[in-house]
C-alpha cells in the first residue's frame, strides 16, 4: 500500500513500512483482536530496528494504531501523519457496519469485502479515469486472508476514542485528507488539525480515502514539504 512513499527515501529519509499481521500473505501471528495488536507490533519492529524515535502515522486504520502507539509509547513520536482518518470511535451505527461486514468477508471472502469497499475506498475520479488504481486495490484486497480482514474489522470496531488524546501531541502534526474522502471527510480531518496545536492540513484533491494510492505525488509531495519544514 505504500510503495509508492518509499521514493521519500530519495529525499534522505529512512522509510520503514510495516507488514500489518495477516496481511499480504501474513506472517503466521494470529490475527490481531485490537489496534492495541498493531500498535504492539509496530512498536516491536522500532525497538528491533533500534529507532528510538521517528515520524508515525499512517492511512484510515494506520491512523488508529499511531494514535494506540502514542497512547503507548509517546516518546517514539518525533512527528505524527494522520491521513485519511479520524479521531473518534465508532458510532453504534459504525459498530453494526463493522459487524454486517465481518459477516460479508466469512460468507464470501476478501472478493465480496472488495466489492463492497472499493466504491467507497476510492474517489469518483479515481473510479472514473484510474482502472489501474482501482485493480491495484483490488488486489491487494484479495491478497489478504479471511482472518486476517475479520481481525482488522474486530480491531476497527472496538478501538478507544482518541479525541481526548488530541490536545496532549506536542509534535510537529500533519493531517492529509482526499478532498473525495467520504469515509473520513474533511470535518473529521479539520476537527484534528484544530484540536493538535501547531499541526498543518493538507488536502489532497482528486482523491478519496486512499490519497496515497491515488494521487501519491500530491500525497508525497505534501509529506516532504512537512517533513523537509518542520523536521
Amino acid at each position: 500500500m505504500f510503495e509508492d512513499q518509499l521514493a521519500l527515501a530519495e529525499r534522505g529519509w529512512r522509510v520503514v513500512v510495516p507488514q500489518l499481521r495477516g496481511f499480504d500473505g501474513g506472517t503466521g501471528e494470529p490475527a490481531a483482536v485490537s489496534i492495541d495488536d498493531y500498535a504492539a507490533d509496530a512498536i516491536d519492529l522500532l525497538d528491533a530496528l533500534h529507532v528510538e524515535e521517528a515520524v508515525i502515522g499512517g492511512v484510515s486504520m494506520g491512523g488508529y494504531i499511531a494514535f494506540a502507539m502514542f497512547r503507548h509509547a509517546p516518546q517514539y513520536f518525533h512527528g505524527l501523519l494522520l491521513a485519511d482518518t479520524r479521531s473518534e470511535a465508532d458510532t453504534p451505527e459504525g459498530i453494526e457496519g463493522r459487524r454486517r461486514m465481518r459477516q460479508l468477508v466469512r460468507e464470501k471472502g476478501p472478493g465480496g469485502v472488495a466489492d463492497e469497499m472499493i466504491p467507497k475506498l476510492l474517489g469518483s475520479t479515481t473510479r472514473a479515469s484510474n482502472p489501474a488504481v482501482v485493480e491495484r486495490v483490488r488486489s491487494l484486497v484479495l491478497s489478504s486472508s479471511t482472518d486476517a480482514i475479520a481481525g482488522a474489522i474486530n480491531a476497527l470496531m472496538t478501538r478507544p476514542d482518541s479525541t481526548p488524546l488530541l490536545p496532549s501531541i506536542r509534535c510537529p502534526a500533519l493531517v492529509i485528507v482526499g478532498e473525495e474522502d467520504t469515509v473520513t471527510p474533511g470535518t473529521a480531518a479539520e476537527a484534528m488539525h484544530r484540536a493538535i496545536a501547531g499541526s498543518e492540513l493538507a488536502t489532497i484533491s482528486a482523491a478519496g480515502h486512499l490519497s496515497n494510492l491515488e494521487r501519491p505525488a500530491a500525497f508525497n509531495a505534501a509529506l516532504a514539504r512537512f517533513l523537509d519544514r518542520r523536521l
